[in-house]
């Protein structure tokens, strides 16, 4: 696998345990949260796995963190890891 690929299941990973840790302080269910997002539960639970589908590291839409950040009552920078190094495929 290419460095950028484990770069980015490093970083959907630890977007996922971000939006575990903030769900859980705010003291509200995974149902709770997507449905008040506008996601289903399905594809919530698998966000903070960090996958989109089995073996794909998730890539949610921007206005879908924006949603889960304001559920989850945080700054959308509070979701997002440190940015890796190596996406940029282009360089």
């Amino acid at each position: 696998m290419p460095d950028d690929s484990l770069a980015w299941d490093e970083f959907a990973r630890e977007l996922g345990l971000n939006l575990q840790r903030a769900r859980a302080q705010r003291g509200i269910s995974q149902e709770r949260a997507a449905h008040a997002a506008g996601i289903s539960t399905f594809t919530y639970r698998k966000l903070e796995k960090g996958e989109s589908n089995p073996g794909t590291p998730a890539n949610p839409r921007l206005r879908t963190l924006l949603a889960l950040a304001e559920v989850l009552g945080v700054d959308v920078a509070a979701l997002l890891p440190e940015a890796p190094h190596g996406i940029a495929t282009g360089r």
